[in-house]
C-alpha cells in the first residue's frame, strides 16, 4: 500500500464528500456514512498517516482513488 501522508480532517473530510458520504454528527470525531459504512475522522491536524490510510481503506476506496478526491 502506497505511503499516505498526515493530511488536514477538513480536506479528508471534503474527499470523502466527493465520494458520496455524509456528515452524521460533529464534536471531537466526524462521523460520515454512505448509508452502509461508517467512519470516524479525528478532528486534529493533521491526521496520523497510519489513521488517515485505515479510514480509507474502510471507506472502501484505495490509496490512489482516495489521492485524486483531494
Amino acid at each position: 500500500m502506497p505511503k499516505l501522508p498526515g493530511i488536514n480532517h477538513l480536506d479528508a473530510v471534503r474527499a470523502l464528500e466527493k465520494a458520496g458520504f455524509g456528515i452524521v454528527r460533529q464534536g471531537k470525531h466526524v462521523v460520515m456514512t454512505d448509508g452502509v459504512r461508517i467512519l470516524t475522522i479525528p478532528r486534529h491536524n493533521p491526521v496520523n498517516a497510519l489513521t488517515m490510510g485505515g479510514i480509507v481503506r474502510d471507506a472502501g476506496l484505495t490509496v490512489e482513488a482516495f489521492r485524486k478526491l483531494l
